[in-house]
């Protein structure tokens, strides 16, 4: 059994943890269980509801938040041919050698957060799925990671910016921040929806469908069962 602090105990006493709360009334609480010295994140929680024979790990979406808020900076790598490493540089991508973003690949010790690659050199990557995949990592044009030369500076300042990759696990669970508790709650839910209509397309699946289990929680505080409808 997980020992709760006195903290955690007094903020839990203000949820029904036996009812399903609409996501206005979940924003409100989520503000007044968190409890940290400082500014927390608003993260989601999911179970999705998917056929069986689908592959939880293929649904990958990714979204810019109407409503950018703070995370950690967004490390990119951007493989190109030697011809294209400047054109990489002057773009702003954090790793641009080709030779470096290989080696980091075979030793393990990746140091970015996301990978993109243009069309060219997609066959000298394709040697390495069975340590990309798995990270989901493998540049792929469906998550726009794929890009032609001409795009690479605005696919560089898009991740940069926020640019947001939301991948689901081997069990159909789903994980994502998408706020802070000092934003407001149209803003958190409007972060939201936009996540959860990309999940949408991506699972052919209604919102009122998608999961078996939500709940949204701050970073330190309790989870807050919700009931997802369509806006």
């Amino acid at each position: 059994m997980v020992k709760r602090s006195k903290k955690y105990a007094k903020v839990a006493a203000i949820i029904d943890k036996f009812k399903e709360y609409t996501l206005a009334e979940a924003l409100k609480l989520v503000k007044q269980v968190s409890y940290s010295n400082f500014t927390g994140t608003v993260e989601f929680h999911g179970l999705l509801n998917l056929p069986k024979n689908t592959d939880p790990r293929s649904i990958k979406v990714q979204v810019i938040f109407p409503h950018p808020f703070k995370q950690r900076d967004i490390r990119v790598a951007v493989a190109v041919p030697l011809g294209l490493k400047e054109k990489v540089k002057d773009a702003g991508a954090d790793f641009y050698d080709f030779d470096e973003i290989k080696k980091q690949i075979e030793t393990g010790r990746l140091e970015f957060d996301v990978l993109l690659a243009v069309p060219a050199i997609m066959p000298e990557l394709a040697k390495f799925g069975k340590q990309l995949g798995p990270k989901g990592l493998m540049p792929n044009a469906k998550t726009g990671t794929i890009v032609e030369p001409g795009r690479i500076k605005d696919a560089v300042n898009e991740f940069k910016k926020g640019k947001y990759l939301v991948k689901v696990d081997r069990t159909a669970v789903v994980h994502f921040g998408f706020g802070t508790t000092d934003m407001a709650e149209e803003e958190l839910e409007e972060n939201l929806y936009a996540v959860l209509n990309e999940l949408v397309v991506a699972t052919g699946r209604s919102i009122d469908n998608l999961f078996k289990k939500a709940y949204i929680a701050p970073t330190m505080g309790p989870a807050i069962k919700i009931r997802l409808t369509s806006k």
